[in-house]
């Protein structure tokens, strides 16, 4: 595919007030500009290239390594385009523009948008929308159908608003003409920038033709302008995305009452009922139960798992583990195969090997525990003296009894047993009973 894209993300966004660059926003979960340039490295683009201005740094911090140019002044979108020139003087090929704050355009929309421009051989395309109250869109005006200027609202006579097909912002046209009409545009204009709009009646003037692309979901051009509608362009990418799993084989509920973000992955089968939250590179495997008020977190998830109304953060969970309620899985835990964590169960930076237990009331914290080992209720391994961490190593079908304090580092061996309510702060040997506690004390007829 010989086309290349400019992506304009220069503007202050104002009426986002906010602090961060408006295209660095979440939608679903995503930064607006990151979802469009995902949508276009679906479709196939030779090289896109961002036109960045105010805050460029925050936006670089969050897109990473990818090709821009600087607008130092906001002189308009026309004057935008143009910081691209030198980019492409060499270039013959075509060249889409889009938004860095229309989110909801589809990578199929613009496939079929440049094919269509590509079968048509006109100077540009415009994709464009019908809107029964088109108020603040530039609006397409045209003679026997062909495109002959886009009219700003600011600029449009009464005649002119009352036309419903508006403007999306996205163009498809060649590098050379595009850049030859940008030489010839001026800011006459009520605001006193160059308007990119202003190429079409430059072309036309020159005998070109202008197509317009209308696209049917007017949806899909919603641009992000204020915290009001980053909540509406989110809660439209959820319905999709809510759609495209229960297409796939998920079992949701009740999809209004759940939230899962764009790049969450879940296996056919699994059931996620309502106001489970699933967010960032998380997968979950097949047959899984996902029960309610749980939150999922760029974690890794097998098959065959029940988690109820419990936390999991940056870990991983093999099959067959059930989790909760009310457990806490914190970053760089793994859970391997049929794990049973549960009731107020708290694990860090551990390991659990398979089959191991820990039903209730537990912090393992920096441990490493061996298959089959049960874990008894009020279980804490002290891993942090106030400066540093340590680790504990509890062995293969260990039994700890209840209320004990594992002082860190330190280890137990395979089969060994503590008993309830022991601090132990020495290593225990395996099979071995390790048991520490005072004296109990009875004094009769206290109260009295």
């Amino acid at each position: 595919m010989k086309l290349k894209t400019l992506i304009l993300a220069a503007g202050k966004g104002t009426r986002m007030k906010s602090d961060l660059p408006k295209v660095i926003h979440k939608v679903n979960g995503i930064p607006m500009v990151k979802k469009i340039l995902n949508e276009l490295e679906t479709l196939g683009t030779e090289e896109n290239i961002l036109i960045l201005g105010h805050k460029k740094e925050e936006i670089l911090n969050v897109l990473g390594d990818v090709k821009y140019v600087v607008q130092k002044e906001q002189l308009g979108t026309g004057h935008a385009i143009m910081q691209a020139k030198d980019l492409l003087k060499d270039y013959d090929g075509d060249v889409m523009i889009l938004c860095g704050d229309t989110p909801l355009l589809k990578h199929e929309t613009l496939k079929e948008m440049y094919e269509t421009h590509k079968k048509s051989g006109v100077a540009t395309t415009i994709l464009t929308s019908i809107y029964e109250n088109p108020f603040g869109y530039g609006r397409i005006v045209k003679d026997n159908n062909k495109v002959i200027a886009i009219v700003e609202e600011k600029e449009a006579d009464e005649e002119t608003k009352k036309i419903k097909e508006v403007n999306a912002g996205v163009y498809c046209c060649n590098a050379k003409d595009l850049f030859n009409a940008l030489d010839k545009i001026d800011n006459n204009n009520e605001k006193g920038e160059y308007y990119l709009t202003d190429i079409v009646g430059i072309q036309v003037k020159e005998g070109k033709n202008v197509a317009s692309f209308v696209l049917e979901d007017n949806r899909e051009i919603l641009g992000v302008n204020s915290k009001v509608e980053l909540a509406e362009a989110s809660k439209i990418l959820r319905e999709r995305k809510n759609l495209s799993l229960m297409e796939e084989g998920v079992i949701l509920i009740d999809p209004s009452s759940t939230y899962i973000e764009e790049s969450v992955k879940i296996g056919k089968d699994t059931v996620i009922y309502p106001t489970v939250i699933l967010q960032g590179n998380t997968v979950i495997g097949e047959n899984c139960e996902i029960i309610g008020c749980s939150r999922i977190i760029d974690s890794t998830l097998g098959n065959n798992i029940r988690i109820e109304s419990s936390v999991i953060e940056e870990s991983i969970v093999d099959d067959k583990v059930t989790m909760g309620p009310f457990a806490h899985l914190r970053p760089k835990s793994h859970l391997k195969e049929k794990v049973h964590i549960g009731n107020f169960v708290e694990i860090k930076k551990s390991t659990l090997e398979y089959g191991v237990k820990a039903g209730h009331l537990t912090y393992l914290g920096n441990a490493t525990v061996g298959r089959d080992t049960n874990i008894g209720a009020g279980t804490i391994t002290c891993n942090y003296d106030g400066v540093n961490k340590f680790d504990t190593v509890i062995g293969e079908n260990v039994f700890i009894g209840s209320d004990t304090m594992l002082v860190a580092p330190v280890n137990i061996g395979d089969k060994a047993i503590t008993g309830a309510g022991s601090v132990i702060t020495k290593d225990v040997a395996p099979k071995a009973l390790a048991v520490e506690r005072n004296k109990q004390i009875i004094k009769f007829e206290w109260r009295k």
